[in-house]
């Protein structure tokens, strides 16, 4: 039931992540995600059998202290923004900054004292919480195709051309994830990370 839930706050969680890209597209000038049918919370259109499912399964199965999934990425058109360059990486950023808004949104109950203080680390909002900042620093990394990789990419230079030769190298980015998160790198750095932040929004410290 536990491993359910977590599925069930993940889905919720990439969904919202991935349609606030397409939002902040749309008001940027690109509505290749409005046309696509990407901008609803019908999380159906949003699945992506790997990465919303078998990845977060995988990671419980080898009893990884860093649970994460993904939703489809919506597709964005960064050159019919009005700002291809800034549009670029606020469209990034919208993403991560709404895990960020759940999770706080999620503290809230906690804060007011509606949460397992016996055993927070199986409580569904610490849970939620946990997750969201997870999602939200995971995809802040600067690695390929993450959302903190294109940042990195509209800050090295006002050329788009030298921009897109750069997010080129996104096809190799689920090879390097994978060897990352193999190799253990991946939560050499997010687990300190999220042991960090988590405790300054929920007060204590589950890790």
């Amino acid at each position: 039931m536990e491993l359910v839930i977590i599925l069930v706050i993940l889905l919720f969680s990439a969904v919202i992540h991935e349609v606030c890209h397409g939002v902040m597209a749309y008001r940027l000038g690109d509505d290749t995600a409005k046309m696509a049918g990407r901008l609803t919370l019908n999380p159906i259109p949003h699945l992506d059998p790997f990465a919303s499912i078998l990845l977060p399964l995988f990671l419980v199965w080898v009893g990884s202290p860093f649970i994460f999934g993904a939703a489809k990425p919506v597709p964005v058109d960064f050159l019919r923004l009005r700002d291809p360059r800034k549009g670029m990486a606020l469209v990034s950023l919208a993403g991560p900054g709404a895990n960020f808004i759940l999770a706080l949104i999620f503290t809230l109950p906690i804060r007011l004292g509606l949460h397992n203080v016996v055993d927070p680390q199986h409580d569904l909002f610490v849970t939620a919480v946990v997750l969201n900042l997870g999602l939200g620093i995971f995809n802040l990394l600067p690695l390929p195709p993450l959302d903190g990789f294109k940042v990195f990419a509209s800050l090295l230079s006002s050329n788009l051309v030298t921009i897109y030769r750069f997010l080129s190298f996104e096809r190799y980015g689920f090879i390097l994830i994978i060897l990352f998160l193999y190799s253990g790198l991946i939560h050499r750095i997010l687990v300190p990370l999220l042991s960090l932040v988590s405790n300054l929004f929920l007060g204590f410290s589950i890790f």
